[in-house]
């Protein structure tokens, strides 16, 4: 098992293999992210944050992922055009992952089980089995736009569930709480 969590490889959106490590002393906020789910508008909140916050430390890492019905399937030259084009994504896009299931990177497979419960939970999971879908492990990320906040410290300071969006005032408040921390 590797010793942290900024340790573990990563690839950017270009290939490029890298780790968290590079971002240690930054809040992280990754989330899972997808084009073409009902979610995807969460991009434009996402990189307002982003930019009222990173002077102040915070970095958005996007992390796409085809896990949940196909909403992913693209390649990582068409999701960095997706996302610059239509809303200005000025964060970090990585490779494409799996973030359930058998083959579940690495990152996730720490994340989730550092932070094991999504603050948020319950109106997402009751409306995905209104279409018949149900996590079958309930430390999985359950759908796309799942968040995970990692401090300076490069520990996870929380989780949120999907449909927790990033102007949530219980996200922005844990945010600020993790920017006013020194590493």
């Amino acid at each position: 098992m590797t010793s942290s969590l900024l340790d573990i490889p990563i690839n950017s959106a270009d290939g490029r293999q890298t780790t968290l490590e590079d971002f240690r002393g930054q809040v992280m906020l990754v989330v899972n992210v997808a084009s073409k789910c009902g979610l995807t508008v969460q991009y434009a909140e996402l990189e307002k944050l982003f930019e009222a916050k990173r002077d102040e430390g915070l970095v958005v890492l996007a992390f796409p992922a085809n896990d949940f019905m196909g909403q992913e399937p693209g390649t990582e030259a068409e999701i960095v055009e997706f996302c610059t084009s239509t809303y200005d994504v000025q964060f970090p896009i990585f490779a494409k992952i799996s973030v359930k299931g058998e083959g579940t990177h690495p990152l996730y497979r720490r994340l989730t089980a550092l932070a094991p419960e999504a603050i948020g939970e319950g109106p997402m999971r009751d409306r995905l089995k209104g279409y018949g879908v149900e996590a079958d492990n309930p430390i999985d990320v359950l759908w796309n736009f799942e968040k995970f906040l990692i401090g300076r410290d490069g520990n996870v300071a929380a989780r949120f569930s999907p449909d927790v969006t990033a102007d949530d005032r219980r996200l922005v408040a844990a945010v600020e709480k993790e920017l006013a921390r020194q590493g």
